[in-house]
């Protein structure tokens, strides 16, 4: 998940049993607002934590959630944007979605809570909604991690969760593996027997952001970070710029020599670096330990002057070839005229978002 707010941790947290229900985006076709495995809580009073997509879309889902609490029976509907005039209510983006409202949803807690564990540890796997039957719906939810596709596991054990798919089909395991290799959930339809809709949805760690500088601006790229799906990590050397109070929820700090502290680090390809530290020394450093590193992003704080002198120096003393330089943002960001530390840190965020989706981005300078 990308929201501020882990659904599956909420779900796991609740004793109140069918006081609420999970609103669960099953499939999304064409143009839609959200895409499929996302999820919004919605309460017995209809109101709604997270969301589907706003809108009519969603306001049908609380309007159905109510009623399937009072109910306690899931419900699945589909929702078409498919209207043909900007004058008319009926949405024009042109998708369709299909939704479940599931008011049992506290039966499987253990399940969200084994995802939502997963997602601290940062360990793949997939979550499994399942759908079983056409009139009288019946729902289950299952935590598999990575290791299980190859094979399949033995039913759990607790007696408070229905039993989902068990054992798990060759086209189940089939859509787990490729869920996690595309990042993209998958949706399936089983008829042998009972029918079956299956949402089989890639748990993936959030990409870690590493943000070498506590200051104001690495601060400042750290809440507009975490804010739109990174894991935050900061390094600094001073105390002060390294503590959880200056931090947004959830993200961490290390105290201690930029330098060793990112050496230590293992930077895989799901890691981003920002380096905003207070001073060209200490970039130096932090670009050193990084340079040599699997890492998806690497970016740097600094005027074109500062990034050229930097390239030349490190290209003279040996530390690191021209093709290795060239993977590095200096200077760092994209242009967007950013004057004050908010805006800085808007166009390295929006960079960051870039590299994410794209694997790439545009340049403002090219640092040679």
């Amino acid at each position: 998940m990308t929201e501020k707010h882990d659904i599956h941790q909420i779900v796991a947290d609740r004793a109140d049993g069918g006081g609420f229900a999970v609103a669960v985006v099953l499939k999304a076709e064409g143009s839609t607002p959200r895409s499929a495995g996302t999820k919004a809580i919605v309460e017995a009073d209809g109101t709604i934590l997270g969301t589907i997509g706003g809108g009519i879309v969603e306001a049908e889902a609380q309007r159905r959630a109510v009623e399937a609490i009072r109910t306690q029976r899931p419900l699945v509907f589909d929702f078409g944007l498919e209207g043909d005039s900007a004058r008319q209510p009926v949405p024009i983006c042109g998708g369709r979605m299909r939704v479940l409202v599931d008011p049992t949803a506290s039966r499987c807690r253990s399940s969200y809570a084994a995802a939502a564990r997963a997602r601290r540890r940062r360990e793949r796997g997939v979550l499994l909604t399942i759908v079983r039957g056409t009139g009288a719906l019946a729902t289950a939810v299952e935590h598999r991690p990575e290791g299980s596709l190859a094979q399949d596991l033995p039913r759990p054990s607790s007696s408070s969760e229905v039993p989902a798919v068990q054992p798990l089909s060759m086209e189940v395991l089939r859509a787990g593996r490729s869920a996690l290799v595309r990042n993209q959930p998958e949706w399936l339809v089983l008829e042998g027997g009972e029918r079956m809709e299956i949402l089989v949805e890639p748990l993936v760690p959030q990409p870690l952001l590493v943000i070498a500088g506590g200051g104001h601006v690495g601060q400042a790229v750290a809440a507009q970070a975490s804010a739109v799906g990174f894991d935050i990590l900061v390094i600094d050397d001073r105390p002060e710029f390294s503590r959880a109070l200056t931090l947004p929820e959830g993200a961490s700090a290390r105290c201690g020599a930029i330098g060793e502290e990112l050496a230590s680090l293992p930077l895989g390809d799901d890691a981003y670096v920002v380096i905003v530290t207070r001073g060209h020394e200490k970039d130096a450093e932090a670009l050193a330990a990084c340079l040599h590193r699997p890492a998806a992003y690497l970016g740097m704080i600094g005027s074109r002057r500062k990034a050229a002198l930097m390239r030349k120096d490190f290209l003279e003393s040996g530390r690191a070839t021209a093709e290795e330089l060239d993977r590095v943002y200096a200077p760092i960001g994209l242009e967007i005229g950013a004057v004050t530390v908010p805006e800085i840190a808007t166009s390295i965020v929006a960079q960051l978002i870039s590299v994410r989706r794209g694997k790439t981005a545009p340049r403002w300078a090219v640092w040679k």
